[in-house]
């Protein structure tokens, strides 16, 4: 049997969720089809920048709608987990708590969407930290000593970087600029990192 190498302290170690864990984009514009007969001009790489506003062709307001309906009620609508992330969090979580440290408001709606969507973590090893600023979230890490951050937005993770925190980069439409961090392009190759075999 392999032995497993780590190629670094997983206790060390949080996530962000939205564009990381959930597939909350594709979910907003799946709403914005339905809802609004937007029809299939809009496209998830059209999301070039978090700004919805100035990368998609809909009414600010509309926008700012369903990101609240996204944030109160993930839970309730069909926001997927994004491709192997179960599998990669389900087996993190045998070796230790998962972290997960968001910009969302609100903790309690997203909590109940990681339970539902990682049934076979217990309860008590997800720990879902809402700073309600992408900013802010610096501050949790720093104060629990946590050394690596998986994010999707390039500004938080130079902004960690700058403080000393690695940050890992999940590669999305909206964070295709030159940068100086560790990349990812999908959770498989994050479970490369994670789980080095010997």
């Amino acid at each position: 049997m392999k032995k497993e190498k780590k190629t670094f302290p997983l206790n060390s170690l949080a996530f962000d969720i939205d564009g990381v864990v959930a597939d909350i984009m594709t979910t907003f514009l799946d709403l914005a089809r339905e809802r609004y007969d937007c029809g299939h001009q809009l496209r998830y790489e059209q999301i070039t920048t978090f700004r919805l506003e100035d990368c998609l062709d809909l009414d600010p307001d509309l926008i700012q709608s369903l990101i609240r309906e996204l944030i109160d009620r993930p839970h309730e609508l069909t926001v997927a987990p994004l491709p192997h992330a179960v599998p990669v969090l389900t087996r993190l979580a045998r070796e230790t708590p998962l972290v997960f440290v968001t910009a969302r408001d609100r903790a309690a709606p997203i909590r109940t969407w990681l339970h539902r969507t990682l049934p076979q973590v217990p309860r008590e090893a997800i720990r879902v930290v809402a700073t309600g600023d992408p900013d802010t979230k610096l501050h949790y890490l720093l104060e629990h000593r946590l050394q690596y951050f998986v994010e999707d937005r390039l500004e938080t993770c130079q902004q960690l970087a700058e403080h000393g925190i690695t940050p890992i980069l999940f590669a999305q439409p909206w964070n295709r600029r030159p940068h100086p961090f560790r990349e990812v392009a999908d959770w498989p190759e994050l479970a490369g990192l994670l789980f080095e075999e010997e």
